[in-house]
Formats: C-alpha cells, sequence, structure tokens
C-alpha cells in the first residue's frame, strides 16, 4: 500500500492550521500556547484520507522565525508540501524562508495554495497570484499548481483534494529495503503504557516485538504497540506517521533528533562530509570553520563548517565540506541537511550528505576533493569500493551498511559486482562472511611479503613469524578471527606458508648460514663425544664459539629434534637418547625390569644423567615404575630404537 506524507509551510498566520482542519476536521493545534497566541509552535498531525483511498499522513509545521528548528524536525520526511501563502498578505519572509528548505531538501513535489481568498477581491487574488508565479520562478515548485481556497467558506477545497490525490497517485512507492530508521520528533508518557516516540519512518519496516537502538547511544528499547494514522498495526512501513510504544526507556532518555533504528546499522560522528549549498540570498560569504547550526533529520546540533578548498563560500556558491559537529549526528548518506547563521538566526544553506562518518581531512588535498566527488556521483559500487580502500580493514556486511548509510539490497548488489570484478575479495571464517578491497589486500599481501623476509633474513633458524606478534604489529585493527582468515586466504593464494603459531614465506626453510653450520657441526660432536654425559648448554656453546647466537641455535636444535630436552638444563643428542633407549628396553626384554643402578652402570654414567633419563623415559610411557624398579611402559615396543 502507498503511503504519503503532506508537509505544510509557510508564514506565520497564513491560515496552514485552519486548513488542515478544513480538509482533516482535525485541529493540530494542541497545545494551550498555541490556543491563546493563534500560531502553531510545535508539529501538529493529522491524517487525511484522499478520493481514492490513499490516506496521506499531514504534518502541519509552524511558520513563526522563532519556530523554524520546528518546522525543520517535520519537513525532512515529507513526500508532498503545501506551501501556504494568504491571498490579504502574499509573499512574507518566512514565506521564502521556507521555499528555500524545501529547494536545499529537494522536496520537488508541492502544491501552493492561496489561502483566504474570500478576504480580497479578484482582481487582487490575481495579481497576488502573479506574484506567487514570480516568487516560484527557478526553484523546485516552479510548475506545481497554484491554488486559491478559502477555509472559512469551503471553496477551492475539492479542487486541492483531487490535485493532492493526482499527485499522490504518481508518486513512486518509497524504498522500502534500505534499514529500519525513524527520525524521532516527538516524545511522550501514555498513562498505562510508558513512552511513547512519533516520527516519519524514512525506511525499512518495524514490527511488534522489533528491539530498536536510540542514536545516538547505546540504548536499546523493545517495541512494544504501533500506531499509524491512529489506528493499531503489528507492523508500520516506510512512508507512514508512526508512533511507536516502547519499553525499556524512559522519556528522559530520548527526545526529538534521536534516530530509532535496526541495533548497529548506524554509526554516529562528530564529522560528516558534505556537498554544501549556500543560498544566494545570505548576506555575506561563509568562512572557514563558520559556526552554525545544522539541522539532521529531527536534530539541531551546533557545529562548523570546514571548508575543503577554499577560505570563504560565496553566496550561491556550491562546495565540499565537513561539518564538525558538537555533538554526533545518526546520519545516513543521501539525506539531505539545512544550515543556519549561528546567530543571527537565518537559514543560509544546506545540501546532500556524502559520508555520515568520514575520518578528519587535511584541507587543499586535490585527491580528498576527487574522494568526494566518487562518494557524491559514483555508483553504489564505485562508492562502497572507495570507502573500502579507504579504510585497511575487513568489513562485515552490516558494518558496511552502518557506515556508507546504503540499504542492505544496495550493499548485496554492489558487492557481488565487486566481487565478480575481483575488486573485493570474500573471506570466510567460522561460518562468517567478511570483506576487503582488492587493492588494501594488495597492500596487505606487499607489506606481510617484505615483513617475512626481513624476518628470515634476521632470525634464519625460526620457523616463522609469529603471528600474534605480525597482528599486534602492523594489523590491529583485525581480530584474530579476521586475521586468521586473512592468511588463509594468502596461502590458498600460496603467497605464504601458515603453520600452527607462525606464518613463513612461501617456500621457506629454516636454514643456518654457512658459519652457522659449521659450529652447529661442532656442536653435534660435542654432545655425541659423551653421549651419556652430555655437557650443559652453555659450556658447549662456550666450547663451540658461539657466545651470542646460542638460544636462537638452541630452539632450531630442539625443533628438529637434533637435540632432546629431557629434563630442565639436560639436553641429549637424539642419537645418543635413542641408543640410551634401545639399551634400556633389550636390558628389560631379557630381566623383565631395570633398576636406576643397573641403568647407571648399563650406560656408564652417573646418578646425575641416570635419574632425569629414566623419568623422561617414565612421562614417554617407555618405562612405567614399579617401586625402585622400572618394567615396560605402554609405548615400550612403539618408536624407533636407533
Amino acid at each position: 500500500m502507498k503511503h504519503v506524507i503532506i508537509g505544510t509551510a509557510g508564514h506565520v498566520d497564513h491560515g496552514k492550521t485552519v486548513l488542515i482542519k478544513a480538509l482533516t476536521g482535525t485541529d493540530t493545534d494542541r497545545l494551550k500556547e498555541e490556543k491563546e497566541r493563534g500560531i502553531s509552535i510545535e508539529l501538529g498531525f493529522a491524517y487525511l484520507r484522499l478520493p481514492s483511498g490513499i490516506t496521506a499522513g499531514i504534518i502541519d509545521v509552524p511558520g513563526h522565525e522563532r519556530f523554524i528548528k520546528n518546522m525543520l524536525a517535520g519537513v525532512g520526511g515529507i513526500d508532498l508540501v503545501l506551501l501556504v501563502i494568504a491571498a490579504d498578505e502574499g509573499v512574507m519572509p518566512q514565506t521564502r524562508e521556507h521555499l528555500e528548505i524545501i529547494q536545499l531538501l529537494q522536496v520537488k513535489k508541492g502544491v501552493v495554495v492561496i489561502t483566504k481568498k474570500d478576504l480580497v477581491d479578484q482582481e487582487w487574488l490575481e495579481l497576488v497570484q502573479e506574484e506567487v508565479q514570480e516568487f516560484l520562478a527557478g526553484t523546485v515548485l516552479e510548475k506545481a499548481p497554484v491554488l486559491p481556497v478559502s477555509a472559512v467558506t469551503g471553496e477551492g477545497l475539492n479542487r486541492l483534494l483531487d490535485v493532492l490525490d493526482q499527485m499522490a497517485g504518481e508518486m513512486g512507492e518509497r524504498k522500502y529495503f534500505g534499514p529500519t530508521r525513524m527520525p524521532v520528533d516527538r516524545v511522550f508518557t501514555v498513562t498505562g503504557f510508558g513512552t511513547v516516540a512519533t516520527g516519519t519512518l524514512l525506511s525499512g519496516r518495524i514490527q511488534n516485538g522489533d528491539s530498536l537502538q536510540i542514536y545516538p547511544g547505546d540504548k536499546i528499547a523493545r517495541v512494544r504497540n504501533i500506531q499509524v494514522h491512529g489506528n493499531k498495526v503489528d507492523e508500520a512501513e516506510a512512508g507512514q506517521r508512526v508512533a511507536v510504544n516502547l519499553s525499556g526507556v524512559e522519556t528522559s532518555e530520548m527526545g526529538r533528533g534521536c534516530v530509532l533504528a535496526k541495533p548497529g546499522s548506524l554509526q554516529p560522528s562528530h564529522r560528516i562530509d558534505v556537498k554544501l549549498t549556500f543560498l544566494p540570498s545570505a548576506p555575506k560569504p561563509l568562512k572557514h570553520r563558520a559556526r552554525v547550526r545544522a539541522y539532521l533529520g529531527t536534530a539541531e546540533i551546533l557545529g562548523r563548517v570546514i571548508l575543503l578548498d577554499r577560505e570563504e563560500l560565496q553566496p550561491g556558491a556550491e562546495a565540499y565540506a565537513q561539518l564538525q559537529l558538537e555533538k554526533p549526528a545518526a546520519a545516513s548518506r543521501g539525506d539531505h541537511f539545512v544550515i543556519r547563521s549561528y546567530s543571527p538566526m537565518r537559514t543560509i544553506g544546506g545540501g546532500l550528505i556524502i559520508n555520515p562518518a568520514p575520518p578528519k581531512h587535511k584541507r587543499y588535498r586535490d585527491e580528498v576533493i576527487r574522494v568526494l566527488a566518487t562518494a557524491e556521483k559514483g555508483s553504489p559500487a564505485e562508492v562502497l569500493e572507495q570507502h573500502m580502500a579507504a579504510k585497511p580493514r575487513i568489513f562485515t556486511k552490516a558494518e558496511l551498511v552502518a557506515e556508507t548509510g546504503m540499504g542492505e539490497k544496495e550493499i548485496k548488489a554492489a558487492l557481488r559486482e565487486l566481487i565478480q570484478a575481483h575488486r573485493v575479495i570474500m573471506l570466510t571464517a567460522e561460518e562468517e562472511n567478511y570483506y576487503l578491497a582488492e587493492r588494501v589486500l594488495s597492500r596487505w599481501e606487499q607489506l606481510i611479503s617484505s615483513e617475512l623476509a626481513q624476518y628470515h633474513k634476521k632470525f634464519p633458524l625460526r620457523d616463522g613469524f609469529p603471528k600474534e606478534e605480525l597482528r599486534s604489529r602492523f594489523f590491529t585493527g583485525l581480530n584474530a578471527k579476521q586475521f586468521q582468515a586473512l592468511l588463509n586466504h594468502l596461502a590458498q593464494k600460496n603467497s605464504i606458508n601458515v603453520l600452527a603459531h607462525c606464518i613463513a614465506a612461501k617456500g621457506f626453510q629454516p636454514q643456518p648460514a654457512p658459519a652457522q653450520k659449521e659450529k652447529i657441526n661442532r656442536l653435534e660432536n660435542i654432545f655425541l663425544s659423551q653421549p651419556f654425559q652430555p655437557p650443559n648448554w652453555r659450556d658447549a656453546t662456550r666450547q663451540a664459539g658461539l657466545p651470542e647466537e646460542e638460544q636462537e641455535i638452541l630452539n632450531y636444535l630442539l625443533a628438529r629434534g637434533v637435540l632432546v630436552k629431557v629434563s630442565e638444563g639436560l639436553y641429549f643428542h637424539r642419537q645418543a637418547l635413542h641408543e640410551a633407549i634401545k639399551l634400556v628396553k633389550d636390558y628389560i626384554r631379557a630381566n623383565g625390569r631395570i633398576s636406576l643402578g643397573e641403568t647407571r652402570d648399563l650406560l656408564q654414567t652417573s646418578r646425575k644423567y641416570t635419574l632425569p633419563l629414566l623419568e623422561y623415559m617414565d612421562r614417554e610411557k617407555i618405562t612405567r615404575r614399579v617401586e625402585d624398579m622400572r618394567v615396560a611402559g605402554k609405548s615400550f615396543n612403539e618408536g624407533p630404537e636407533v
């Protein structure tokens, strides 16, 4: 079903609220102060069933200059605008400012309604109509119908309803596939129900029982009840005015300017990249770092305009810029925004959000401007690839949705295109998919290759670079699972060898240098010269002339089984160890058992070496201790004996 949001705009006291009441029967002035003063201060809401049966939500926005910020909170999600101009006053200051806001927010569908036609004669009405046509020239409403009406007599109202019905019927359906997102414009408490938030659902759906995150922030609330057009429903769709009853949150924990969205789907940021249009009516140039009031969705946030390629922006000009906000904003790519001067307050510009969560940019950099131009005008695949290539990270699909502001279907289609073109790589770890830009992968592959080459040169006897050390030094943005997925991919490409705890260059084998080989041979001869009374390691290395590299060579010999650690500080050459085991086994086969003393005499060594050697055989289950004797163990008949 099609859903349409109609918003009013226009100068104070030009009859917007009276017109809405005449069309819908609802008085949108709900506050006592509004009744007393006869003007709208806050947003008002009503529902209108058009002749074709389409139901439209109507947002009645205040026109007084002091309440422009409230107007901005309501106009952001509308499909069609009613620009109201009173016949007895014509175009007024807030009429102009409201049209500028409509222009900046690119609300391209609308009807211009000349109200209070019963207060003027025909000649005056025609003059006002001419003035209005001149006023609209060159704007988004240049071709909009201009309809005189009287809310008091009802004249022209049926014609207005027919035009609204026709325009609503011609409008395309809202995109439902985007992530659920509803900027909040009102929060209140209903006795017996609790907290209620209202807003226009910009994309996605909300269902009873859904969990929604309150942005900016990490508070999660659950949807208890939903109302659309004043009726209780189980589900709300994009394009509808929605009231959501929430549990798990107090009214003090949220307010206008918050956004209700799927948990993890948005990335609030103090910086936003924008294409900024500075209004021709602005009284003076906009200077770099000018303080402004930024209006994004229903939020009003103070901030500064960072001009990236100039010191000031002339009225009527456009430029890429970065908004540096004093509070984080939860925006999405493609949203429109408005800025007003800090003091005195007046609308001076606005435009399009290009990147809702960018890094800080350096000014006067051509590459920065090129990146922003691609982000503004590029295809979804181009924008996504640029986003991924700019950040040396591995992404989940949910992270890409949150960071780019694209819908999930749009992201999936762009990823499919990029993967087929070999510009993005999909990695899989523990049944979870990750995505990596080919450009980033290429840089990482070169980095790892370079680091491995240096590591192998420095430590030629080690198996490879320890995984966790490599990750902590160069890949801090990746968790262990993502890093392992990266290494597995590179191994599949035959770029590296992945071992249990380290990685090595393809084809690398630990190999001592010629000088080391000579010293290793000396070491082996030293250990074999007294096979069952080996020297301690420090004495052996001193004899072999290895004062500095002793630990590296020890690790190498142990890793390759040339030396075997029998006990702390005691190492046997493997030939000597195998010979000792063979002698003990032969003795047990012949005699059924062997004692410590018999082993000592058999090997012609001392107790200092015999006891650790028998304990080693016990641990390996070659022998088993029974009181003071050793008998055959479970592994007695296994393994080599020479």
